[in-house]
């Protein structure tokens, strides 16, 4: 079947260029540390609805997002799903202050469609960041992306309406919206799928 194989080859290049240039926009890296990259992380492909990290267990792997959408999210004291935070192409997703750290998570990371994916283990980027000061610099600005948007997140959850919440992740990240169940978008930004429905007729009528 050498049609397939050469069609999976070309899939995994495409995958890993589109990982390539989102590292180029934010560093100088030259061709040895991006062969060391390519052979740090795994292509996978993964259906809807599928949990790639549980609750209560140290997070194996950073995903990159090659295609498709992941979120992060948990369950609440009511048995309520919670979810924290939703990412989209390109970008990286896992529970970072657990994967960083080492420790047991209190979120899931699951697949909201089906993906493209690059994954990496902590061992690999800790191998990666310390052979290569281009990455450990990306990897630093990748993390620190992360906390300013997290706290960005906290202050809108905090200080904006429900309404001035949508109509922000409507101008920044229009794809969530066509592509992500409403009652993972009402939860993450904090409120309930009826008062995002309405929040949405308001605004076409």
């Amino acid at each position: 079947m050498p049609a397939v194989d050469d069609n999976l080859k070309s899939k995994i290049l495409e995958m890993f260029t589109s990982l390539i240039d989102t590292i180029k926009m934010r560093t100088s890296i030259d061709e040895t540390d991006l062969e060391a990259v390519k052979h740090s992380f795994e292509p996978v492909l993964v259906p809807k609805n599928m949990v790639l990290e549980e609750k209560g267990e140290v997070p194996r792997h950073l995903y990159f997002i090659v295609s498709g959408f992941l979120r992060l999210f948990h369950y609440n004291d009511k048995g309520d799903e919670i979810t924290t935070h939703i990412n989209c192409p390109p970008g990286f997703i896992t529970s970072y202050s657990s994967f960083i750290n080492g420790i047991k998570s209190d979120e899931f990371v699951e697949s909201i469609t089906s993906c493209e994916l690059l994954r990496i283990t902590k061992a690999n980027l800790e191998s990666l960041t310390e052979r290569s000061e281009a990455i450990k610099d990306f990897s630093i600005a990748i993390l620190q992306e992360s906390n300013l948007y997290h706290e960005k997140r906290a202050r809108d959850l905090a200080n904006l309406t429900a309404e001035h919440r949508y109509r922000k992740l409507r101008e920044n990240y229009p794809d969530i919206l066509h592509n992500v169940p409403i009652q993972y978008i009402a939860s993450f930004l904090g409120m309930k799928p009826e008062s995002l429905s309405r929040i949405r007729r308001k605004m076409i009528n």
